[in-house]
């Protein structure tokens, strides 16, 4: 994702700075890995009752299991909000657009709260578009900001995002329907929660549907992403097995939620695909 943000300011005509990238590389990585270490510390409660995770959900089993006391979690996790928060502050020393640090200022403080009291977004039915804005919108506009001019293809990289964000939200709706049981018994009110198994497969089903038409959009509009429609079958397959009610199965748990970020990455890794083969220099297939 950041990645793609950076691509889509060189499509513009930007000359990538190496060294902003990459300290900007550096923050993204942290503040990710901060997610995932305050997550598995601050959703114990909920990842003892679980009793069906699977790879993708349920946390790392880690704690749970015994294996490291929860404590190591949350020091990791605040180890590695302090590097994500100096790699910012070197950015802004280096005089990095305010827009760029800003974005990752917020993009951080968004994926502790995730998790983290006391607003705790995953537990309020807030969780996947809070990821979702992070993911898929704050981390690659970060790298665009930190490279592009003020205003340069902002319509461009809003294209290039929007079925990767409807993607994100749809991830998060899968990975959820394994841990429904475990979350309604501690309180924690996921939108899979709140909405019940069936209105939550009906939403997943829809956003999947939706990511396409915005693939569609995007290549209508000049956009290079016409290697990313090539998900579309898969997206539109995932969708039909949600409302067969793939969600509710715990025979189909492990496969639902690797194909729900299967679709998130290979749609990402698609786009940047395309913006990149072009920014290269690289002749265009024939």
């Amino acid at each position: 994702m950041y990645g793609l943000g950076a691509a889509v300011a060189a499509r513009a005509g930007a000359a990538v700075d190496v060294r902003r990238y990459a300290w900007g590389q550096l923050a993204v990585t942290a503040f990710q890995l901060m997610t995932h270490y305050a997550n598995d510390y601050f959703d114990l409660e909920a990842d003892l009752a679980n009793a069906t995770p699977t790879r993708w959900s349920g946390g790392s089993r880690v704690l749970p299991s015994g294996e490291l006391p929860p404590a190591v979690a949350l020091i990791a996790a605040l180890a590695l909000a302090a590097l994500g928060l100096v790699a910012t502050a070197t950015l802004a020393a280096w005089a990095a657009p305010p827009v760029a640090v800003a974005a990752l200022l917020v993009a951080g403080a968004l994926a502790w709260a995730y998790s983290a009291p006391p607003l705790r977004l995953l537990a309020r039915g807030l969780g996947e578009v809070d990821t979702a804005l992070v993911v898929t919108g704050l981390v690659p506009f970060a790298a665009f900001a930190l490279q592009a001019r003020a205003g340069d293809a902002v319509a461009t990289l809003l294209a290039a995002v929007a079925p990767l964000a409807i993607l994100q939200f749809a991830m998060l709706l899968a990975i959820e329907f394994p841990d429904a049981a475990g979350d309604a018994a501690t309180g924690k009110r996921t939108l899979v929660v709140r909405l019940g198994g069936a209105r939550a497969a009906r939403l997943h089903a829809a956003a999947n549907v939706a990511a396409i038409g915005a693939l569609v959009a995007a290549a209508g509009a000049g956009l290079p992403v016409v290697p990313a429609l090539a998900v579309a079958p898969l997206a539109a397959w995932r969708a039909s097995r949600a409302l067969a009610g793939d969600g509710g199965d715990p025979r189909r748990h492990e496969s639902t939620a690797f194909w729900a970020v299967a679709l998130v990455a290979l749609t990402g890794a698609l786009e940047l695909a395309g913006l990149v083969y072009p920014a290269l220099g690289w002749p265009s297939p024939r």
